[in-house]
């Protein structure tokens, strides 16, 4: 092990001997009271050293037996300690490719923030490049959301649509302009490669994945017409459901960008459990949704550019969230903000009992809503991985104290 602080949590001092480590509330932590020569000592631990090294300099610095053991250990258990040369195999792999890491150093960083053992947030960037992902709708939200799962360092990124690239698919970050013109999914599996750190093998016309929905980690649903974001129907997702395949939707709507739900089949609340908790809601929905999907209409829909982003961002973010380990806040909810307030909330999706993926009798998770009504903005409460550090603080040594 060679032991590094975390260099992604900036440093300082409170007063001459309690030290605080990281800025904002959801990471920082101080300890102390801290003497000067351990103080110093911390300087040491930047992963340049193994712990014999850092033990002969524990003895010249006149530090205790055993203190720079049980400093590392202490570290370690509150989440602060990172392990320069840990993570196993593939993590020793990544390292040698030293170009796609400098790609993924602020990635890399900011997964030390949300993993705690030595070696985890390496280990974790390292299991992303085995992994396989599917989006479904290269429009201004999946071909956007695709890239930037492809530059977060997801192995393979896949891109599913029809048709060809039309003026107002263009996004930086996605479609460019020279593709207008092109077939669509051609298209957006360009901007894929583009943007991953280390590119894929390149597939030919018509060489796309053709093993239904086996062996995906994930699929993202992000589908260019508003209906099927508003009211995804069960169908598009029955092969889904049936393989076990977790699946996201993501997409805007006449000016309201939509997250989530993910849906973890038999576990919690699918596109058919939206349904019917809406006709449950309002007995006239499944009249309104069939007049909105026989409704031709060939005017470009809404889909502002700032929006989609924002929306196409955070659908990555839950996605990445859920690859890594995960259960983001959109099982079984989702997210929604509208302009021009632009007020993010949640919205339940409940496991409904008529509906035949089984949700309704498993459900999960804590959910609370502010009235009751599952219609109203809701919160998942989810177990606190700062306090498990807190208490691991408190256990360093002596007298340290943890302030979350």
């Amino acid at each position: 092990m060679h032991p590094m602080v975390k260099p992604a949590l900036r440093r300082g001092w409170r007063d001459l001997s309690t030290v605080q480590f990281g800025m904002t509330p959801a990471h920082a932590m101080t300890l102390g009271p801290m003497d000067t020569a351990t103080g110093s000592f911390l300087e040491l631990l930047n992963g340049t050293r193994g712990l014999e090294l850092l033990r002969e300099e524990g003895r010249r610095m006149d530090l205790p037996d055993g203190h720079v053991d049980g400093l590392v250990r202490g570290l370690a258990r509150a989440g602060l300690l990172d392990d320069a040369r840990g993570g196993g195999p593939a993590a020793d792999a990544l390292r040698k490719k030293k170009d796609v890491l400098d790609r993924l150093r602020p990635d890399l960083a900011s997964l030390s923030l949300t993993t705690s053992e030595p070696g985890d947030a390496l280990r974790v960037m390292a299991a992303r490049r085995s992994l396989r992902v599917q989006v479904r709708g290269a429009g201004r939200v999946g071909a956007v959301v695709a890239a930037l799962l492809s530059g977060a360092g997801v192995g393979e990124v896949d891109v599913r649509d029809g048709g060809c690239v039309e003026p107002w698919d263009v996004a930086p970050g996605g479609l460019p302009a020279e593709a207008v013109g092109d077939r669509r999914d051609e298209a957006a599996r360009r901007a894929v490669r583009r943007a991953a750190p280390d590119r894929p093998p390149r597939r030919g016309p018509g060489t796309a994945p053709e093993d239904g929905d086996q062996g995906y980690s994930l699929v993202v649903l992000a589908p260019r017409d508003d209906v099927a974001v508003h009211a995804p129907a069960a169908s598009a997702a029955e092969t889904l459901m049936a393989s076990g395949t977790p699946h996201l939707y993501a997409g805007v709507v006449e000016g309201t960008g939509m997250v989530g739900p993910l849906v973890l089949p038999g576990e919690t609340g699918c596109a058919g459990c939206l349904h019917e908790s809406r006709t449950d809601r309002d007995p006239t929905w499944p009249r309104l949704v069939a007049q909105w999907r026989s409704g031709r209409q060939r005017q470009v829909r809404p889909c502002d550019l700032a929006l989609a982003t924002t929306v196409a961002g955070l659908a990555a973010a839950h996605a990445l969230a859920f690859l890594d380990g995960r259960v983001p806040s959109s099982a079984s909810a989702r997210w929604e903000v509208s302009a021009p307030g632009l007020h993010w909330h949640a919205r339940p999706v409940w496991g409904h009992p008529a509906c035949p993926c089984g949700a309704g009798e498993k459900g999960m998770g804590e959910h609370t809503s502010e009235d009751g009504d599952p219609h109203e903005t809701m919160a998942v409460q989810r177990p606190s991985e700062r306090l498990r550090r807190k208490a691991d603080a408190e256990r360093l040594a002596g007298t340290w104290r943890a302030h979350v």
